[in-house]
């Protein structure tokens, strides 16, 4: 398997993904938004997309779709919550099913906070796993809830989907949003040595040139992880904030992310 980032220098930093089979060239359009450079994307590795797949269904995840569709003729497939939704879902993905594409096969983890309809994937037969995690997870960040999502989904959805997994899983998030979101973790933890070491490497990175973090790189800086973290508690109660339970630092942290 191979992955292609592109990043789409838009006002919202999107990345689209093409996931190709190497054996057999066939591959998948992850969330295309700029359906033109995905096609010449694939072209130029020999790839033929057979599958248009998407996290959920804002416009800056699925714009792409007609272009991508009308070139190739790939199908489009989403959550069974996302029908209605998305234009031209042919087929809704439920939780935990396993898609396979060529040598390929991935997960589905249901996310849903960002939306109601959200959805991951992890590869199952890689060895080194690596989690899509469109607007679920960024680096440094959890996924904003306040266009149509609901925080306390987002919450049992990191719990249940994405604390299991293990720490060399390689994250591939929807957006580039590493430096801003590595300021707003120094502002929780302004004594967290991880975040000022990445956040200066990145400081002079263009978009393109982001790194690839684990998982367990993430949960030694990227707040919404590290909800235990004894300076992050005190911080927060230090604001005024009520409640110490896990649930109420992941709300009260995507509040003042939302303010940012």
């Amino acid at each position: 398997m191979k992955v292609v980032r592109l990043y789409m220098n838009n006002r919202l930093r999107n990345f689209n993904y093409i996931i190709g089979c190497e054996q057999t060239r066939q591959a998948i359009a992850l969330d295309p938004l700029d359906g033109d450079a995905v096609l010449n994307a694939a072209a130029q590795e020999g790839w033929q997309i057979k599958l248009i797949i998407n996290t959920h269904e804002h416009h800056d995840h699925i714009e792409g779709n007609p272009a991508v569709q009308a070139a190739t003729g790939a199908p489009i497939w989403a959550s069974e919550y996302a029908k209605g939704k998305i234009p031209n879902v042919a087929r809704g993905l439920i939780a935990n099913e396993v898609i396979e594409l060529g040598s390929m096969k991935f997960k589905v983890l249901p996310t849903p906070g960002h939306t109601p309809v959200h959805v991951c994937l992890l590869t199952l037969n890689e060895e080194v796993p690596i989690l899509f995690s469109g607007d679920t997870l960024f680096n440094a960040c959890a996924g904003n809830c306040f266009n149509g999502g609901d925080v306390d989904e987002m919450f049992d959805s990191f719990e249940r989907e994405l604390a299991p997994l293990p720490d060399n899983t390689i994250l591939y998030p929807g957006h580039d949003y590493m430096k801003t979101n590595l300021a707003f973790a120094l502002t929780w933890e302004p004594n967290n040595s991880e975040a000022l070491f990445w956040q200066g490497e990145v400081g002079g990175f263009q978009p393109d040139e982001m790194p690839y973090m684990t998982l367990g790189q993430e949960r030694s800086y990227n707040p919404f992880l590290r909800l235990q973290s004894p300076e992050l508690v005190e911080q927060i109660t230090q604001k005024g904030e009520g409640g110490d339970s896990k649930r109420s630092v992941f709300k009260t942290l995507r509040k003042f992310r939302d303010q940012w």
